[in-house]
């Protein structure tokens, strides 16, 4: 981990394209539907990537690592979460 990576982590900043480019395809697939869609849980994900459950959990930790993702409570369910796209223009 470089310095600036820590400094931008510290600082909760959010991420940027160039993160994104080194992820796997499944994370990049992820982040253009998100980029797409406003908010959208991981079973909507999973239906519009066409990925399975287990690809998709595993893209968004990925995503949720290089801070480019946004998760919160749905509220409507609780025991969903909502996920949307954070990144710097």
């Amino acid at each position: 981990m470089s310095a600036s990576e820590t400094l931008r982590q510290d600082a909760g900043a959010r991420g940027t394209w160039d993160d994104v480019k080194d992820l796997p395809p499944s994370a990049k697939l992820v982040a253009k539907v998100l980029e797409y869609n406003d908010t959208m849980t991981q079973q909507e994900i999973a239906e519009e990537t066409l990925l399975p459950a287990r690809t998709v959990r595993y893209a968004l930790n990925r995503l949720d690592e290089e801070n480019v993702i946004d998760s919160r409570f749905s509220f409507s369910d609780a025991r969903k979460r909502l996920y949307s796209l954070e990144i710097e223009s």
